[in-house]
């Protein structure tokens, strides 16, 4: 299988060639297969839009790019435009997700119920990533997924729409706002994906030519 994914801008490329070493060394200090410690993104639970519990443990192995969407907001329309396009781009990897967290916190812009959420992410917007209950990021009762993720990135987000991209380990490998568009991580996500240690071992998955 071929992913084609155009070139990011010259800064992401940058900070994509600086990724791909520090996972190089992260996966040698601590083993390909083991855990970096006792407690990651993934060994959390979260109730999905449904009221479903949800371990997240389901997604350990995969890359996950985690963020807080609002329905209401000026990034909206770019953003879900922008993470569907991911989750295309890398669906046949089955080794990606993007999960959608709704958050009310930052200018009231997601204050619908549950029923309202879904039906704006999924029949307005047409997204095809998880979507989980709207949780609080910030301030009092912070989701401890969430806790976790600004913690291990030394990033808290301060509006709509900030990314955490966490890897196969649960950990987090990189945080952007929402001035970052989605398709300005190609070339992250895919160097992520390309550090599983299962695609290293099946590095067919990926053009041979497609070097970064």
């Amino acid at each position: 299988m071929e992913i084609k994914i155009q070139s990011a801008s010259t800064r992401t490329s940058f900070i994509a060639v600086f990724l791909v070493c520090f996972m190089h060394i992260s996966s040698h200090a601590n083993g390909e297969t083991s855990r970096s410690s006792d407690i990651d993104f993934y060994t959390f639970e979260a109730y999905d839009i449904n009221n479903e519990r949800v371990s997240l443990e389901k997604f350990r192995g995969k890359v996950s790019l985690v963020v807080n969407v609002a329905s209401e907001c000026g990034y909206t329309d770019g953003h879900y435009t922008g993470l569907n396009f991911l989750q295309d781009t890398f669906k046949d990897t089955q080794l990606f997700n993007v999960l959608a967290f709704p958050c009310n916190q930052f200018g009231q812009q997601e204050p619908g119920s549950s029923e309202a959420i879904y039906n704006f992410v999924y029949e307005r917007k047409g997204a095809k990533f998880p979507l989980f209950a709207k949780i609080n990021v910030i301030n009092n009762n912070v989701h401890p997924a969430w806790s976790f993720l600004i913690n291990n990135s030394g990033h808290a987000p301060n509006w709509n729409f900030w990314k955490y991209l966490v890897d196969h380990n649960g950990q987090v490998i990189g945080a952007w706002g929402p001035h970052t568009s989605p398709e300005d991580l190609l070339d992250i996500i895919k160097l992520a994906i390309q550090n599983i240690p299962s695609v290293k071992k099946n590095s067919a998955q990926f053009s041979r030519g497609d070097e970064f």
